[in-house]
């Protein structure tokens, strides 16, 4: 710490002068509130669910994988589809049991920001799929002579490869934009896993360049998919 007038900067973390607050190096998620005791088994139900997403979105992708007839779009975005449901069940889940099995709540900085982009990464990601299906669907209805020249296997390549530099185009930026906030008003998320809105919420640095860049992902990506 320093002395003087303007902010104060320890490890690399700004604070203002006489300031009595913390300086936290972690975050702790939070379970269901009020039902600790009941963690073990309200676990059993979110378990089953894991399990269930798990084999489902597996069996999709390997039946479409290993039955050539079903390498068709309609199929290969639902392959694609199920991936993404997959990678954002594997981002939460495992958060959400290590907090009803083991207490486990406290996540690091850099495991926090990880989660948080594999997360928004996958969501993001989903959404532009859905849309896909749905232009691939217009297609079938709208012009079903020429759909299977429209939609050949080298454009569904492309756009796989567009919606993944979409979705990294816009969601790498913000967790390396987390990296420069202070956190020391309280470390305790909302939520069982990280999320970007509910982790800015908890910095006492000034923030209004990851929210606009927040609200600019969100409006660019599901916002416009939407329409």
């Amino acid at each position: 710490m320093g002395n003087g007038e303007g902010p104060v900067c320890y490890r690399g973390i700004t604070l203002p002068v006489n300031t009595t607050s913390s300086i936290f190096s972690s975050f702790l998620v939070t379970g269901i509130p009020g039902l600790e005791a009941a963690h073990i088994g309200i676990s059993i139900p979110f378990c089953a669910m894991f399990l269930i997403t798990l084999v489902g979105n597996v069996t999709i992708m390997t039946v479409i994988w290993r039955e050539h007839t079903l390498h068709v779009p309609m199929y290969l975005f639902l392959a694609m589809l199920a991936a993404s449901d997959l990678g954002l069940s594997l981002s939460t889940f495992p958060t959400l049991l290590s907090i009803f099995w083991l207490d486990a709540r406290e996540l690091t900085f850099p495991a926090c920001f990880t989660q948080m982009f594999f997360i928004h990464t996958f969501q993001k990601f989903e959404s532009a799929v859905i849309l896909v299906m749905a232009f691939d669907r217009y297609v079938a209805i709208s012009h079903p002579l020429h759909y299977s020249s429209i939609l050949t296997h080298r454009v569904i390549s492309r756009i796989a490869v567009a919606i993944l530099l979409r979705t990294l185009a816009v969601e790498v930026p913000l967790p390396i934009l987390l990296k420069r906030l202070c956190f020391c008003r309280s470390n305790v998320l909302s939520h069982s896993y990280c999320l970007h809105p509910d982790i800015i919420k908890l910095s006492c640095s000034n923030t209004r360049i990851n929210s606009s860049l927040g609200l600019f992902v969100v409006l660019s990506t599901m916002g416009l998919d939407f329409l």
